[in-house]
């Protein structure tokens, strides 16, 4: 160190250990880094090492720029990780709530090959990708759960409101003796009910259930549950299940083209798809590959993914046309 010191004409005085001051403090609010933040940091992360600025340097100078004190205080300890002789891949690992096993395992491939940046403009170019596809689904359900939520409202509010103001006409107008027909009487009774405790007890029921769903879906075997009847469902069904293929094919597509080996690649693919029904698909399509298998025969084995496409759609259409 002193006689790289004296080559760039810089004389030593004192040397002291500096220890470690980078951690990560109690941040108010919520510790999340939105995909967003994290496309953007990674698109310029790959245009700054390719401009050749250094790799210490380059987390610096965006951890300053972050507004998010949560994610620069990440940086800036990913930083000093690398300072102190660590890979990056290894820096990142070690903070899965922003750095998945994906997005490490690839930063990992781009250093082992030298191709860090191109790695960078893929990892950036995928989660641009899925943060459009979550925002289109979210867009696409926006409407039907406006007009439920409206639906229910205006139907609450008529019987809470409207229908007791009907009813007292209705009594006036009775002679003595005199009943309403019973469709009246049923809703009548509705309104009643929801005008007294019966609307709070059925909106306590309504928060209570929808809690304890919530609760059971973060168990291994609710989780299993919910994706499976996402999957399954006969209405939406094909709408998940594109979204969960369109997810493996994209993650394993990104990582094959990145140099990454084809069971090292499925593995993290099952570990990040999200789905419990997905992840067992691809493990089984893993378990069939490392025997010695093709990758078709126990890609079509898990009545997952589609079993026409590619090739096979062309032909169709071809043999249609003959």
């Amino acid at each position: 160190m002193r006689q790289i010191l004296r080559r760039e004409q810089v004389t030593l005085t004192s040397v002291k250990e500096k220890g470690r001051e980078i951690g990560i403090p109690k941040v108010g609010g919520r510790k999340k880094v939105k995909a967003k933040d994290l496309s953007i940091f990674t698109r310029q992360f790959s245009v700054m090492i390719d401009a050749g600025l250094p790799l210490v340097q380059c987390l610096e100078i965006l951890a300053q720029q972050q507004e998010n004190k949560y994610f620069q205080q990440i940086l800036l300890q990913v930083r000093q990780d690398v300072e102190e002789g660590s890979t990056l891949a290894a820096a990142m690992a070690r903070h899965t709530r922003v750095f998945d096993q994906l997005y490490s395992n690839m930063v990992e491939a781009g250093e082992t090959g030298g191709i860090l940046d191109i790695i960078l403009q893929r990892l950036s170019t995928f989660i641009e990708k899925i943060v459009k596809l979550k925002r289109d689904v979210i867009s696409a359900m926006i409407y039907p759960a406006a007009v439920v939520l409206l639906a229910i409202g205006g139907s609450s509010g008529h019987h809470v409101f409207v229908i007791p103001q009907f009813t007292q006409i209705f009594l006036g107008l009775l002679g003595p003796g005199e009943q309403l027909p019973l469709p009246t009487r049923i809703v009548v009774g509705i309104s009643n009910f929801l005008a007294g405790w019966g609307g709070l007890v059925i909106l306590a029921t309504v928060i209570a259930s929808v809690v304890g769903i919530r609760f059971y879906y973060r168990t291994p075997n609710g989780r299993k549950v919910h994706r499976w009847a996402a999957l399954e469902t006969s209405n939406p069904r094909r709408h998940f299940r594109k979204i969960a293929v369109a997810r493996f094919s994209r993650t394993l597509s990104t990582l094959l083209s990145s140099g990454v080996p084809i069971l090292q690649s499925l593995d993290i693919t099952a570990r990040t798809s999200g789905n419990v029904v997905i992840e067992a698909a691809i493990n089984s399509v893993r378990t069939g590959v490392e025997r010695g298998e093709n990758f078709v025969d126990p890609l079509k084995a898990t009545d997952v993914f589609p079993p026409h496409g590619g090739a096979d759609g062309r032909n169709r259409r071809t043999n249609r046309r003959a």
